[in-house]
């Protein structure tokens, strides 16, 4: 037996024993998702004791070191893991922008106190984090924001707006894009830390056609922070940026795996019917959903090779461009056929028996993923530029 085969072996043993009964079943509901924070409410006790349990262990984050929290695992092992936990049904313990986007720039970008700080907070899931990156007049177009970061010497103070802040009005910290100099666009860029409960920082929530606000508005005035909470140096913010986007591309990208939830052609079949032989009784739904799962195949494969290029420093920089593209396409693919699937429960808006319209309301908000993180003209854009080269991209 190989070290790894027998870390396989331990893995499995570890996970079957501790991992909750009720957190090896598929996602009913966005409650089920645990995003952890201080001000978090467990949706069950097995929630909680599972979330704690993948923490003491460092496996929420199971490739960081273990002096900021993680695993200490090796890419292989990492890898080892995940198929173990996706073998038993493992929910993931812990969501977190921390987690997939702010950790990996902080482990590459941040000072030893700030790795120190924050890190270990992020993989117990003491800290939930949100981002403010786009504004009303900066978009596609980051690099024109506005808020500005005053200089104070010892600190900062920062005025603005941010918009589209995912779970701003949840969130306990911000990592925020601030303007500290107006001579110069993309070197005029900071990249703060800092507390959202600080004086002078408001949300608002934003309306979604699907019902649901999980985006806020995002205001910022005079708001004190201080100078150790700036990551990677004065007028450096663009870098760090950029690094995260990628990260955060990857995350968005995920989205069409459809992690844990219960598989299609089982819900089609509670509604319109198997023939004797067990195949679905619609065979144009049942070639689409077939089509479906040979891409998500695909995807899920070519996820794996890119995770292992990631951390092996091989992967091509404009990568998650192409995973975000092609991912969050899928995901609009998978609710579609979710609504196709579920027959008139998948159309209604508001009643108990549609779970208060959750498939219709999904698809309405999986349109957005075309958007988010960058829309899909701007990702094709830069495939066609950084990979294809092609003349006049």
């Amino acid at each position: 037996m190989t070290e790894l085969d027998a870390f396989r072996t331990e893995a499995r043993l570890w996970l079957e024993e501790n991992c909750p009964a009720e957190m090896r079943t598929p996602l009913r509901s966005e409650a089920d998702v645990c995003w952890g924070g201080r001000r978090t409410s467990f949706a069950s006790a097995d929630q909680e004791l599972w979330m704690r349990r993948m923490g003491e262990r460092g496996w929420t984050v199971p490739d960081w070191p273990r002096e900021y929290g993680g695993g200490g695992l090796s890419p292989a092992q990492a890898k080892v893991l995940r198929e173990e936990m996706a073998g038993l049904g493992c929910r993931n313990p812990l969501n977190s922008f921390g987690i997939s986007m702010l950790g990996p720039a902080l482990l590459r970008y941040g000072t030893e106190a700030q790795k120190l700080e924050h890190l270990p907070k992020i993989a117990r899931g003491e800290i939930r984090w949100c981002q403010g990156y786009s504004e009303p007049g900066a978009g596609s177009d980051l690099a024109s924001l506005s808020t500005r970061a005053e200089d104070h010497g010892d600190h900062f103070r920062v005025s603005g707006q941010k918009v589209w802040t995912s779970y701003a009005d949840k969130a306990d910290w911000i990592f925020c894009l601030v303007r500290t100099d107006t001579t110069t666009k993309q070197g005029g860029i900071s990249f703060l830390l800092f507390d959202m409960d600080s004086p002078g920082v408001s949300t608002k929530p934003i309306l979604l056609i699907s019902g649901y606000s999980p985006f806020c508005e995002t205001f910022f005035t005079d708001v004190a922070v201080p100078r150790s909470n700036l990551v990677g140096g004065l007028n450096r913010g663009w870098e760090v940026a950029k690094y995260l986007l990628g990260h955060e591309r990857e995350m968005i990208s995920g989205m069409g795996l459809g992690h844990g939830e219960t598989a299609l052609g089982r819900i089609a079949a509670g509604t319109v019917g198997t023939e004797p032989d067990g195949r679905l009784d619609d065979p144009v739904l049942r070639a689409r959903i077939a089509i479906f799962e040979v891409r998500a195949a695909a995807f899920r494969a070519m996820s794996e090779r890119f995770v292992d290029e990631l951390k092996a420093n091989r992967a091509h920089p404009a990568q998650p461009s192409m995973m975000k593209y092609f991912g969050t396409e899928l995901n609009k693919q998978r609710h579609e056929l979710l609504v196709a699937s579920g027959g008139s429960n998948a159309l209604a808006w508001d009643s108990e028996r549609s779970h208060n319209g959750a498939a219709a309301r999904a698809w309405l908000r999986s349109k957005a993923n075309s958007i988010e993180g960058g829309t899909s003209e701007v990702q094709l854009n830069i495939v066609a530029k950084r990979i294809l080269d092609l003349p006049g991209a």
